[in-house]
């Protein structure tokens, strides 16, 4: 009699069971039966691998992070390259990888993403993309003013702002949004554009002694014109001094010199004569000193100075002048205003007889030659041309609810 016996066995059963049917203690006549059953275990899903950017695409910002991402798997390795350089990055804590600096303008990137499915078989996956590649780049520099350039960590006065200059114009709204600066103590400011390239920013009053400023500008990456991209990001800092504000007076032929509030120093002085001439194109040159508040540009221990500079070239012209090795001399504004020693003029302190400059003793525009700092006041009182904001740094002529973009 034929037994029939069910047994339940996996797929590797089935071999065996095979066997054991060939070798039967009754010789051929025991055979066993077998009801195979379906496999149950979960198909292997192929892993997916996701890279951002997209592969093939193109004018991807260089400061956009590269996130390579397994789905149905585990990343096991990631490697970026443009050539022969190599993208720093690092794995994520939720298993994706990341790029951990910035890309270059104008490369093209290969991304190979090795990753493991759930039984450990491991595949490759490339991707590869393309960053913008702009027509032009715009550099920066920060300046003291348009005659020097600030320095990193130095010392300047209370009247000095903050001037970014870019190497090309870019579009102001972009271009701020991309500037970032921090002062301890925090106070508030504003920007002034003196033209498409260079942007000045001040707070609302003069600097207080000791003030820290901090100017970042975040710009690689960033579109500030047309075809115009930040050709890299920027920083400087810079600490305000003791706070030196000097008030030269035209009435009173006086220059006073105050430090944090407290008079230090009065000096008879001789201002601009008044009037005026016409210059070789016409223009119209006024020798009052101007008037308003203005910032120390730089100074020369001895300068020629010349009518020429500002128009008068005819040595027939009674107004004409060279005068040579004039000492102590302390710039204010562009157009060549100095606070300077003149020992030939005697009337210091009694009348006003110079071109625009405020003349002093030889000790005083000594003293105020070593004592004075780039960025520090002289405000000129009781003059009846005001100082324009173009000519030197006249950005505290302005008050500040009218300080900004629209300033002429």
């Amino acid at each position: 009699m034929i037994q029939r016996r069910k047994v339940i066995i996996g797929t590797l059963g089935v071999a065996a069971a095979a066997t054991a049917a060939g070798c039967s203690a009754r010789g051929g006549d025991d055979h066993t039966w077998v009801e195979p059953v379906a496999n149950t275990a979960a198909p292997t899903v192929p892993v997916k691998v996701n890279v951002t950017p997209a592969t093939g695409a193109t004018g991807v910002s260089p400061v956009k992070p590269i996130v390579v991402a397994a789905e149905e798997g585990t990343l096991q390795s990631v490697t970026v390259t443009a050539g022969k350089d190599t993208v720093a990055g690092a794995m994520q804590a939720d298993g994706t990888w990341q790029s951990t600096e910035d890309l270059d303008y104008g490369k093209t990137y290969k991304v190979v993403a090795t990753a493991a499915d759930s039984k450990g078989v491991t595949s490759e996956h490339t991707s590869s993309f393309a960053t913008v590649k702009p027509e032009n780049l715009a550099k920066i520099t920060f300046q003291a003013n348009a005659m020097a350039v600030l320095k990193t960590g130095q010392t300047y006065g209370a009247g000095q702002p903050v001037i970014v200059a870019f190497s090309r114009a870019v579009n102001k709204a972009a271009a701020e949004k991309a500037i970032e600066i921090t002062t301890s103590p925090a106070v508030e400011g504003k920007f002034y554009w003196r033209d498409d390239k260079t942007v000045h920013w001040r707070p609302a009053k003069y600097w207080a002694a000791g003030t820290r400023i901090k100017v970042k500008v975040n710009a690689f990456g960033v579109k500030l014109g047309k075809t115009t991209y930040g050709a890299k990001n920027a920083s400087t800092n810079f600490e305000i001094g003791r706070q030196l504000i000097a008030i030269s007076d035209n009435r009173t032929h006086m220059t006073k010199v105050y430090i944090n509030g407290k008079l230090v120093r009065s000096m008879k002085s001789s201002l601009g004569k008044g009037g005026g001439t016409t210059g070789a194109n016409g223009e119209r040159i006024s020798y009052w000193t101007a008037g308003g508040p203005h910032v120390v540009l730089g100074r020369l221990r001895k300068h020629t100075m010349s009518s020429a500079s500002y128009g008068v070239s005819d040595p027939k012209d009674p107004n004409y002048y060279v005068s040579e090795n004039i000492e102590y001399c302390t710039r204010i504004t562009y157009s060549g205003e100095y606070l300077h020693a003149a020992p030939w003029n005697g009337s210091l302190g009694r009348a006003n007889l110079s071109h625009g400059c405020i003349n002093l003793s030889v000790a005083d525009a000594k003293w105020v030659y070593e004592n004075f700092l780039i960025g520090d006041i002289v405000d000129v009182r009781n003059s009846p041309r005001e100082l324009p904001i173009w000519n030197g740094l006249g950005d505290w002529t302005v008050p500040f609810d009218k300080y900004g973009r629209d300033t002429d």
